[in-house]
């Protein structure tokens, strides 16, 4: 699950409580497009303690309820590793948000790993996103109920594909851009 890897992620950097996690992810985190309400984050840590991941400290709290403060331990040290290292197999749908996860929390381990990330994700969308500007053929309309205009559906389609197009184009820039900045990062070290 996704959700754990975000949790030993963040962990890695600071320890947190549950609340302070769902904080993060409403703040900083939000950009990571992984939403998620508190329940689900201490189900999951609930999870990730018994997997040994991550344990906790409890920390008193005076006028408040005590709070579990949690850290990430050597076996979610070994887990966000592996994760961080597994081959990265680009989403079909652009801009997926398993890309950014993964590009986050494994690519903040090494500028190595983020890279080859940033690369196998450029490439892909290279060949599949790279579309021309130009509308595809599309069948003429047979409207099957009398509010659908052929001329006005046709112009909703364009404005439609033109604005995936410029999403995508946006995207691979952002790709390019991020991979010879991440190729010089390594080149300085």
């Amino acid at each position: 699950m996704q959700l754990d890897y975000v949790i030993i992620g963040v962990l890695a950097l600071r320890r947190l409580s549950g609340y302070d996690l769902r904080r993060w992810m409403q703040g900083r985190g939000r950009y990571i497009g992984y939403g998620v309400q508190l329940p689900q984050i201490y189900r999951r840590l609930a999870k990730l303690t018994e997997r040994g991941w991550v344990d906790f400290e409890v920390d008193p709290r005076a006028g408040r309820p005590d709070a579990k403060v949690y850290r990430i331990t050597e076996a979610g040290r070994e887990a966000l590793l592996e994760w961080a290292r597994a081959p990265f197999e680009p989403s079909p749908r652009p801009m997926d948000p398993d890309f950014t996860l993964r590009f986050v929390f494994a690519g903040q381990l090494d500028p190595r790993i983020a890279l080859d990330l940033v690369h196998t994700e450029l490439e892909y969308r290279r060949k599949h996103d790279a579309l021309s500007p130009g509308l595809p053929a599309a069948h003429q309309p047979e409207p099957q109920i009398p509010e659908l205009d052929p001329g006005w559906v046709g112009e909703i389609h364009t404005m439609a594909h033109e604005h995936g197009y410029a999403t995508a184009s946006a995207y691979i820039t952002w790709l390019e851009l991020t991979h010879a900045r991440l190729e010089a990062q390594l080149r300085r070290r």
